[in-house]
């Protein structure tokens, strides 16, 4: 009994948001403000995150991931929805009460060189968390847990007295990373983290990363656009499309059974490394612009780019696991490793599997 009970706490997600929005008000006027509108940047998001797991979010620029970032770790209020961490509801809690949960997810910042203080050392910028939370690590204690931090992380502990700019780009993220592990966190939320890399070094940063949830038993909500950096590093994917998650599933899901017409027309631009396969990859190119937030398409919100979009795609919201008939669709039998009857949430009236990795014109 003792062990059931084990296996259904472990089962428990250390972070889980359910219905998830955060619409920002659009205010015309100077002394009389008015608000005219909403810019919808997340628009009922549910994820689950469990403990030494890593869920990718990617989804093009202006989706809204960052916003999905910021409201995980309270950076910004939600408009709407719960989330849960760690067992404590912390989506509705005020600023000061916050404070506490913050120690148990951190956020590593998108770009290295705007998200540390050029006027503080190293040093200072590691130990600052120490001074927010001073019950973490004595006073006596902090240098050394410093130069500890700064040795997790591949850099060398004597480089405490030195300062952001003697520093390259991929130094500087592991600066940012050592301040995010500070507080001994067992979440880290990364906001496109490599984003800013040369590619060799966003190899060495992502190696980093793993290296580090496997040694301290991390989680990662790890946000990006590249999708071939996510497939690397993720074990579960959430595909956004303006401020919703349109397909969700295991990495091999999403990556070899895509099943919703965006994850496929992402996934036919990523360069693929096979001599034969150059220029006869059927691409899937999207014809307009991404729609604006504030004023999103009626009913499926990819319509409006989608090949397949019918009357019924602008009359009718798709949920993630609803077919055609109503249900959860039937999986394809092109692709015959994949378990009889299984699917993965994809949120289209008319999904359906199709290997666009190796798709051929």
């Amino acid at each position: 009994m003792n062990a059931e009970l084990g296996q259904e706490h472990a089962a428990e997600p250390v972070l889980e948001a359910r219905d998830l929005v955060k619409h920002f008000p659009v205010q015309r006027g100077i002394v009389f403000k008015r608000t005219v509108g909403h810019v919808q940047a997340v628009d009922g998001v549910d994820l689950e995150l469990h403990a030494g797991k890593t869920l990718g979010v990617v989804g093009e620029s202006g989706c809204g991931k960052s916003t999905l970032a910021k409201l995980l770790v309270g950076l910004e209020p939600p408009t709407s929805g719960s989330i849960n961490l760690l067992g404590q509801e912390i989506g509705n809690l005020p600023q000061r009460k916050i404070r506490p949960h913050r120690r148990d997810i951190q956020l590593v910042f998108q770009d290295p060189y705007t998200s540390l203080n050029p006027r503080m050392t190293v040093g200072d910028i590691v130990a600052e968390p120490f001074a927010i939370h001073p019950g973490v690590v004595p006073k006596d204690k902090v240098t050394a847990e410093v130069k500890e931090l700064l040795d997790l992380v591949g850099l060398s502990p004597d480089h405490v007295n030195r300062y952001p700019h003697q520093f390259s780009g991929g130094q500087r993220q592991r600066i940012g990373i050592a301040r995010a592990l500070a507080l001994r966190p067992q979440i880290l939320v990364c906001d496109e983290p490599v984003s800013a890399l040369d590619v060799s070094i966003q190899g060495q940063v992502i190696n980093l990363l793993e290296r580090l949830r496997d040694e301290l038993g991390l989680a990662y909500v790890f946000i990006a656009h590249d999708l071939s950096v996510v497939r690397h590093i993720a074990d579960e994917v959430a595909v956004m499309y303006l401020g919703k998650i349109v397909e969700r599933g295991t990495a091999a899901e999403i990556y070899d059974h895509p099943r919703h017409p965006y994850t496929q027309a992402l996934l036919s631009a990523v360069p693929v490394p096979d001599p034969e396969l150059r220029g006869r990859r059927e691409e899937i190119i999207l014809q307009g612009d991404v729609p604006s937030p504030i004023n999103p398409p009626s009913g499926c919100r990819f319509r409006t780019r989608c090949w397949k979009a019918t009357e019924r795609c602008a009359e009718e919201v798709p949920s993630l696991d609803v077919g055609d008939n109503g249900t959860r669709p039937p999986v394809s039998h092109h692709h015959p490793n994949q378990p009889e009857g299984s699917t993965h949430p994809t949120a289209c009236f008319y999904a359906e599997e199709k290997d666009v990795t190796h798709a051929v014109k």
